[in-house]
């Protein structure tokens, strides 16, 4: 037996594994951009609630284009929230000169309202 054959009908080359002929098949090159920690968080999402979505992707090879893209996205809301509840909240330079403890809970609030903003309405919808 062979060890390759070509198929004319479907015009792809077969690899004889044992006693079956495996198709040969490469996956198409992907840019490479990086995901970050917001489409690391997607992918593991994707893996574990949405695995057709997270299948199909990966043999498409649009997986990480869209991480990448998932990623970009959460950043710019991740830092237009934290700007938005900046100034509504009234909190400066000002406050932070005057009393950095003051100003540091109140980041870090902020920061953790945004997070779970973006993991809601992004990361896990």
């Amino acid at each position: 037996m062979d060890k390759y054959i070509y198929d004319e009908s479907n015009g792809l080359w077969y690899e004889l594994q044992g006693d079956y002929y495996i198709p040969c098949l490469t996956l198409t090159a992907e840019e490479e951009r990086p995901i970050g920690i917001w489409g690391q968080r997607h992918k593991r999402y994707l893996k574990e609630y949405k695995n057709v979505t997270y299948t199909t992707l990966l043999i498409s090879g649009k997986l990480n284009s869209y991480l990448a893209d998932i990623n970009e996205q959460s950043q710019e809301r991740f830092e237009r929230l934290i700007e938005q509840m900046n100034q509504s909240q009234s909190i400066t330079e000002q406050l932070k000169a005057e009393n950095a403890l003051e100003w540091t809970g109140r980041m870090n609030s902020i920061r953790a309202c945004a997070m779970e903003i973006v993991n809601k309405e992004i990361i896990y919808a």
